[in-house]
């Protein structure tokens, strides 16, 4: 409990719960970029791949 409270972290279980969800939401919002810029990536690869007139 000291150490968590030393840096920061949260002790009470509710607020655990919260930083949990912040995450996990955070997460999701990385996925879905990166799956975007994959995609780009991709999208640029192939035009690149392509003969040039």
């Amino acid at each position: 409990m000291k150490k968590a409270e030393e840096h920061d972290l949260p002790v009470d279980p509710e607020d655990s719960a919260a930083r949990i969800r912040q995450l996990e939401k955070e997460n999701r919002e990385m996925r879905r970029s990166n799956e975007i810029l994959n995609s780009a990536a991709a999208f640029f690869a192939a035009e690149f791949d392509r003969p040039q007139k």
